[in-house]
């Protein structure tokens, strides 16, 4: 299977970011997707999941307000809309395949990551 995470960058507190999951290998449509980051010296946080008709959504309390998942089956790809960014936002954010679940461990399968930055 392959994840490709795109769309991060550097911004400043207040700004907006859009990050995109193309994905291939699996029938993207069968599984609920997931956004999980991890900051420089913390564990991995779950951000975000979503079912797989896009119609059931989680939102960790950390973004919730400010962060919109969602997905298009047609084109393999999830979304991950975050706005008014936070410098507590910085961190590496990886597309998984799977639902939320209270521990990360066993690891989903995920991408490499794409990097945010949030300046203050």
């Amino acid at each position: 299977i392959q994840l490709v995470e795109s769309g991060g960058g550097m911004v400043q507190a207040g700004e907006s970011l859009r990050l995109s999951c193309a994905t291939s290998g699996f029938t993207f449509s069968s599984y609920h997707m997931s956004w999980v980051r991890q900051a420089p010296g913390k564990g991995p946080e779950w951000v975000s999941s979503i079912n797989t008709a896009g119609q059931s959504t989680f939102y960790a309390d950390s973004v919730k307000d400010r962060f919109t998942i969602w997905r298009d089956n047609a084109k393999n790809t999830l979304y991950l809309q975050m706005d008014s960014l936070e410098p507590e936002d910085t961190a590496l954010y990886w597309c998984a395949r799977g639902p939320y679940r209270s521990s990360w461990y066993p690891p989903l399968p995920t991408g490499q990551g794409t990097q945010v930055t949030v300046s203050s």
